[in-house]
């Protein structure tokens, strides 16, 4: 499921003239570090990233995801984004 959700979010970062740069998870939430366009707002991408992703893993992996479901939501309403500017990586993944 975790590969198949990488496959999704690199393809539309793509369309979204973003890009997937790191990308890992576990069974109940996801970690993403996406160089973001600057004219693409972030909850946009957001929005697409989640819409798209849901609607694939629940149609491929139906009886895994119907037990981790939020009510009847793939994913939380809420999301964490945290930007940095000229930091070097190693400072950003340290804090």
């Amino acid at each position: 499921m975790l590969k198949r959700m990488e496959e999704l979010i690199k393809e539309t970062c793509k369309q979204m003239e973003c890009e997937l740069i790191e990308f890992n998870g576990e069974d109940d939430h996801v970690h993403l570090r996406v160089s973001v366009h600057p004219k693409v707002p972030v909850s946009s991408l957001v929005g697409k990233l989640k819409g798209k992703t849901a609607y694939f893993i629940r149609q491929e992996f139906s009886k895994e995801v119907r037990k981790k479901l939020w009510g009847d939501h793939f994913w939380s309403p809420s999301y964490c984004v945290v930007s940095w500017g000229e930091a070097p990586l190693q400072i950003v993944k340290q804090y």
